[in-house]
């Protein structure tokens, strides 16, 4: 592979991204771009200084134990790796990291520069997010893209969230602006099983990448992991009377209009509600994020 100036010359590279945080419930959409860069056995080649993005107090490096007495310290940050897909003519970059806590614009910047000169031409933004979806039928994916003739193409359908948008949303707004295609699929997870990992919305997720990049991804054994998740969801809803009636619910309602994402207060207010009934109390959910 050829170097210049210090990145390597790519093949008519498409880069995926996806990033820890609010965008990422039940962290399917990093799981996804993970699950990329090892099957495809992908190499780093550059990585965000993180000094100017992250509050270390909420986002903290790790300290790790090398060879003998050797510490080393880890700093969260962004990741550029490259994959060569066997069968392919194109390079796929991969980019996986931590939802910024601060100058969200200089990092698009920063990203959108080293996208730049591995003259990547097109961006496809992966989110995750909470919803009232039935978990016994396949996940719904939306979206949106920077031209009607590619959401046309890949079947986008249009997400109609208004409100708090996080780094995905903004990261797309500026890829248009710097006039590169930019492709978003946001997979929706089950609001009452919302306990990372969640194969099944990593599965789904990973068959949008396969229609983009025309290319088969080895799945390993995802598809297995989703069933034992669908299985564990189901023992809880059968142990549950309140939550299996929940999910009866949410299966006659598939294919209505009605079904779309929960606000954060929603899904906080749900979780309330039913967890008052039962005497528990609330885990995190998406305004915890």
């Amino acid at each position: 592979m050829t170097e210049f100036d210090g990145l390597p010359l790519l093949r008519s590279p498409v880069a995926i991204a996806a990033f820890e945080g609010w965008n990422d419930a039940a962290d399917a959409s990093t799981a996804a771009v993970e699950h990329l860069e090892q099957v495809w056995e992908a190499r780093e080649v550059t990585t965000i200084d993180p000094e100017d993005f992250y509050d270390f107090q909420v986002s903290r490096p790790t300290i790790t134990m090398g060879d003998g007495e050797t510490r080393k310290i880890e700093w969260p940050t962004t990741r550029f790796t490259v994959a060569s897909p066997p069968g392919s003519d194109r390079d796929v970059v991969l980019i996986r990291g931590i939802e910024p806590s601060m100058r969200w614009r200089t990092f698009c910047e920063s990203v959108l520069e080293i996208c730049h000169s591995l003259e990547v031409n097109r961006i496809v933004l992966l989110g995750a997010l909470l919803a009232d979806v039935p978990y016994t039928r396949p996940l719904p994916i939306s979206g949106s893209a920077s031209d009607s003739s590619i959401a046309e193409k890949y079947n986008v359908v249009p997400t109609r969230y208004d409100g708090p948008t996080g780094i995905v949303g903004v990261l797309q707004e500026a890829t248009t602006h710097a006039a590169l295609d930019a492709l978003s699929f946001w997979v929706h997870v089950p609001h009452y099983a919302n306990n990372p990992p969640c194969p099944k919305a990593t599965l789904a997720l990973l068959s949008r990448i396969e229609d983009v990049l025309d290319l088969p991804v080895p799945m390993a054994d995802l598809a297995e992991q989703a069933d034992e998740w669908e299985k564990r969801v189901r023992a809880a809803a059968e142990q549950d009377a309140e939550l299996g009636e929940y999910v009866r619910e949410l299966e006659e309602r598939v294919g209505d209009a009605g079904i779309k994402p929960l606000t954060g207060d929603e899904i906080a207010s749900e979780f309330e509600k039913y967890l008052r009934r039962r005497g528990g109390s609330a885990g995190p959910t998406a305004g915890s994020w």
